[in-house]
């Protein structure tokens, strides 16, 4: 009797404790992609990739607006399905690609929360322009013949080589990711951090397939290499 009363007068003061937590403590609210990271952040970003509507919902509450794609069917496991054009807080180059919104919501987190003050601690300056090498790409994992799909297949993944300072400087991997200085440190800065918000990550250092680029995917294996 006592313990079936402990439970109830438990479980109402949680519920009671529900009704008023804050939205960026409430683990029911939709994930607010520019407030800061709050001790419910993974259980919401659980959610987000489980449920595409809780992530437009993500944006919607961010006040971020969205390009929403077209779903694209495919045979050949390569459809693209609740995508968007990737926004960013600064320019992505060539294009703005195609990415699933579990992709986009993950590149906005890092941006504000990793890319950017990774830049100011160690280059003094922001990131005005990020350049990608894609995001879709109908293939297998590292163009293999037979095997799984890359998540490249399914626009959800992307290559970066290199990000442009405010002034113009450019740092990229293929050239600074090796060098003593404040540039790799800041590479390395931001591969560390990136594997906070993406599921996979893969950098210089996993293989030679990936000297040049940061990858960066949605997928449901964890990876930080």
């Amino acid at each position: 009797m006592r313990t079936s009363l402990a439970l109830l007068l438990l479980a109402g003061f949680a519920m009671l404790s529900l009704r008023y937590l804050p939205p960026a403590w409430d683990p029911r609210a939709p994930l607010d992609l520019r407030s800061e990271p709050s001790p419910v952040l993974d259980l919401k970003l659980w959610w987000l990739r489980q449920s595409p509507n809780a992530c437009f919902a993500a944006f919607e509450a961010s006040g971020i607006a969205i390009v929403r794609v077209p779903d694209r069917p495919s045979d050949a496991g390569c459809e693209v399905e609740n995508a968007v054009l990737l926004p960013a807080g600064s320019a992505v180059t060539p294009r703005q690609p195609v990415a699933t919104c579990r992709l986009a919501a993950a590149w906005m987190l890092f941006e504000r929360n990793t890319l950017q003050p990774a830049a100011r601690m160690h280059l003094g300056t922001e990131v005005s322009a990020v350049r990608h090498l894609g995001t879709y790409n109908c293939r297998n994992i590292n163009h293999a013949l037979s095997g799984r799909r890359s998540q490249h297949a399914n626009a959800n993944a992307i290559d970066v080589a290199a990000f442009v300072l405010r002034g113009g400087r450019e740092i990229s991997l293929s050239r600074d990711w090796s060098r003593a200085g404040p540039e790799a440190a800041f590479l390395h800065a931001v591969r560390d951090g990136a594997c906070r918000w993406f599921r996979g990550v893969l950098s210089p250092d996993y293989n030679p397939a990936h000297q040049s680029h940061f990858h960066f995917d949605m997928g449901p294996w964890r990876s930080c290499r």
